[in-house]
């Protein structure tokens, strides 16, 4: 598979979920181009289906692993990924330890997990390849009282949670705080949890983002409009080498995870 043809695949697939994202679009650039810093893909971290699983195609493709990042509060483990063309978006794999859940939890992933078949996890469709198992909605509010991440994923599946608009490479902006006045000004809801923006200059990366749209979810018994999708916002600033940081924050991205949580 090509790289623009995965992007493209994952960009469509966001869309279809994520209806704010073309206006959010439109608004900044224009109707230019805009460049996607980087994407995030959520799986559990059972075996054959953690971050490793999704990384054999990654790897495949051209892309080198670069830092790995532990968030204790959410239960989850994570790792970025880098190609050799810079001008190629970064893509950010988590993982859930399922094992920090509850009995009864953990049992509803499993079951989860057993209704999909292992040859999923061999193609890099596998990334775009949306919930392959059936899901309650009594189950999905079982693993919302304990993780908001693990409803997301057993609701949504396979998919990038978010896309990130490239700040630095955003005419007409210098600054994030721009880009969140304009976004604020058109009515668009931002994540506010530790702050609107979340990291500085001192740590390299500034980051911000939208609150996830609401989409009608197709469940076994039932439909419910629960949180998608969201658009995230990065600054990057120059290393001493004068190269820009190409890793991530993990405070900052502990509050990104927020972008799907309503429940505030």
């Amino acid at each position: 598979m090509t790289i623009d043809l995965f992007f493209e695949r994952l960009w469509q697939q966001y869309l279809a979920v994520t209806p704010s994202a073309e206006s959010i679009h439109a608004l900044l650039g224009g109707g230019a181009p805009i460049v996607n810093d980087h994407i995030a893909v959520r799986t559990f971290n059972l075996p054959n289906t953690g971050v490793e699983a999704f990384a054999k195609h990654l790897l495949a493709m051209g892309y080198v692993q670069g830092g790995t990042y532990h968030f204790a509060n959410k239960h989850l483990d994570a790792a970025h990924f880098e190609h050799s063309d810079p001008t190629v978006p970064k893509v950010f794999i988590s993982e859930l330890q399922v094992e920090s859940l509850s009995p009864q939890a953990q049992d509803i992933v499993q079951r989860l997990a057993s209704q999909v078949n292992d040859e999923l996890y061999q193609r890099p469709e596998v990334f775009f390849s949306g919930r392959p198992w059936q899901l309650s909605y009594s189950d999905y509010q079982a693993l919302l009282a304990e993780s908001e991440y693990a409803a997301w994923l057993a609701a949504y599946g396979y998919r990038a949670n978010h896309f990130t608009v490239s700040v630095n490479q955003l005419a007409g902006y210098q600054s994030l705080q721009a880009v969140n006045q304009k976004l604020l000004e058109a009515g668009f809801n931002l994540n506010t949890v530790g702050g609107e923006i979340k990291g500085s200059p001192e740590v390299l990366l500034e980051q911000s983002s939208t609150m996830a749209d609401q989409t009608e979810v197709v469940f076994s018994d039932s439909k419910h409009s629960i949180p998608s999708c969201f658009y995230e916002f990065a600054l990057r600033y120059a290393k001493a080498d004068g190269e820009l940081y190409s890793g991530f924050v993990e405070a900052s991205a502990d509050k990104i995870f927020s972008s799907t949580d309503n429940r505030s």
